[in-house]
């Protein structure tokens, strides 16, 4: 019975020191990684979070209902704003002022073709 006490104490000594001897090297592996820049990606070694179609559908629904609020949070802020504040009036231009511009553009092309003709 004491020889398979231990023998079973070895065993987990011997399991410990390799514990130890992963953990160092890992160390190492890490530290020439970082000098190199070729560093792996730990979650690679992770396994990834599997999500139940289920769980998918309520995690949708969810986030739906969460742009839902905010787009009405932001149409109800955007009402009040308008409703409160008076509409802004468009410029209208006479017709006067309208002429004055027509007429201005109008000796620049005649300048612009001027210049052409000469050149």
């Amino acid at each position: 019975m004491s020889n398979l006490q231990n023998a079973l104490r070895e065993l987990r000594e011997k399991r410990h020191r390799a514990q130890m001897e992963i953990e160092k090297l890992n160390q190492v592996i890490s530290g020439i990684e970082s000098l190199s820049g070729a560093e792996t990606s730990h979650k690679a070694t992770q396994p990834t979070r599997v999500v139940s179609a289920a769980s998918r559908r309520k995690m949708a629904q969810a986030q739906k209902a969460r742009w839902a609020s905010i787009r009405k949070q932001s149409q109800s802020a955007s009402a009040g704003k308008t409703a409160s504040s008076a509409p802004a009036k468009k410029r209208t231009m006479s017709a006067a002022a309208r002429k004055k511009i027509a007429a201005a553009q109008k000796a620049r092309w005649a300048k612009v073709k001027a210049q052409q003709k000469a050149a």
